[in-house]
């Protein structure tokens, strides 16, 4: 298996850890035995020992990592964040990107509208400190100047040096205020942690910045990524599964359709299969120049060398919930069979004191997909990455959700590979 992360700076020890933890706790729920343990290789990962179904598996999971090409893209001090910020939504409001994709769902257009509205308070919030601040130290200011002049009387001399006095407090009174300013401004940005302003921007701003394109960086990369799926399909292995999560996927249906073009994939080698989790493609496709992944979609969405599964869940604010991404970009062809698009159903697969816990955890709950449910249904993340059966035969007979959104919405479709 190959993890491809979204938008994402941290180690990818981080996705050892939940991996680690949270199939710990879906064994203890659903009844059968799970276990990781250290591999050497090139991409960071593990090895994955289970039994369930009636069955032992030896699964290899390997994270694709694009984490350093994220650091740089967020490199950026506090006035490049601001220019992202006004560069990104000039962006999406122009090219009518914007009001088309909150036809489709509202949740993660408000999520992507959230950096621009906690930047500004952020903003406001120092202004008027800064403000409050300068004012005060003019006030503490003139209240001396006036002790002075009651105490020693006025003059000529003392008129020109009492003007000095209140220019440097007028100089005094900015400074401070400037200072202050951009002291709030900075411990907002090193608490980013728990605001997500800055990181959300950077993340909208890196596929704005090039309309929809893939920097070369990332293409270069994407290459990378490509080699080493293709030498797992040379493998002894039943099955090569590709998991794209959040921006991953996007990035994961140009990989695993540059792999089938240039013909890696072999009849009698491994099933090929593709899960999709949480993504947000659209915030990508409808973009002017997102040529390549419209083309990509297009061309995946037919192939019989795979099997795509996309899911996704309502109760992710940040995922464009059952929008099949491909007829949604406006480049559906006939005959289209992929995604098979389904729920994971949060409301229905989490008990409702979990649900309860979990409500208003909004980034938590995008990582939902990667995690135990204590009441599962049929989609359950480690039965399908360390499980027997293939993405193909466990979702052989299942219905695409009777709620997915199939309508053309975005402006371009244009495609060119």
């Amino acid at each position: 298996m190959f993890y491809i992360p979204g938008y994402d700076p941290i180690h990818p020890r981080r996705y050892r850890e939940l991996y680690r933890t949270e199939s710990k706790s879906q064994s203890e729920i659903s009844g059968y035995d799970i276990g990781i343990a250290p591999k050497t290789g090139e991409h960071y990962g593990w090895r994955v020992e289970a039994r369930m179904e009636g069955q032992s598996t030896d699964a290899d999971i390997d994270v694709l990592v694009w984490s350093d090409i994220v650091r740089g893209s967020m490199s950026s001090s506090i006035p490049a964040t601001y220019l992202q910020l006004v560069r990104t939504a000039w962006t999406y409001i122009t090219t009518g990107a914007l009001r088309r994709l909150m036809w489709l769902r509202k949740g993660p257009v408000i999520a992507a509208l959230y950096p621009v509205g906690m930047l500004i308070l952020q903003l406001a919030v120092a202004a008027l400190l800064g403000l409050w601040a300068g004012k005060l130290l003019a006030w503490a200011l003139t209240s001396g100047a006036q002790m002075i002049i009651g105490l020693f009387g006025g003059g000529d001399t003392f008129d020109l040096d009492f003007s000095i006095l209140l220019f440097g407090r007028t100089v005094a009174q900015w400074a401070l205020g400037a200072w202050v300013a951009w002291s709030v401004l900075r411990w907002f940005k090193k608490k980013d942690g728990k605001f997500f302003a800055h990181y959300l921007m950077h993340d909208y701003a890196y596929s704005a910045h090039y309309n929809g394109a893939n920097p070369p960086q990332l293409e270069d990369r994407m290459a990378d990524f490509r080699a080493t799926i293709s030498a797992a399909m040379d493998d002894d292995v039943d099955e090569v599964l590709v998991v794209g999560h959040s921006s991953g996927a996007h990035l994961a249906v140009s990989i695993l359709s540059d792999l089938i073009r240039e013909g890696g994939v072999v009849k009698d080698g491994p099933a090929l299969s593709f899960l999709s989790l949480g993504q947000v493609v659209p915030m990508v496709s409808f973009l002017p120049k997102a040529d390549r992944l419209r083309a990509d979609l297009h061309y995946l969405s037919t192939r019989d060398e795979l099997t795509w599964v996309d899911v996704t869940a309502p109760g992710d604010g940040c995922a464009f919930a059952l929008c099949d991404p491909v007829a949604v970009s406006g480049v559906a062809p006939e005959g289209q069979k992929w995604p098979l698009v389904i729920s994971a159903a949060f409301t229905q697969t989490l008990s409702p004191e979990r649900w309860k816990e979990l409500r208003w955890k909004f980034f938590r709950l995008h990582f939902q997909y990667l995690c135990a449910f204590d009441r599962v249904g049929d989609y359950d993340y480690f039965r399908i990455t360390a499980g027997a059966m293939t993405l193909g035969d466990r979702f052989a007979n299942r219905a695409p959700s009777k709620s997915r959104i199939d309508v053309a919405a975005s402006k371009f479709t244009s495609m060119n590979t």
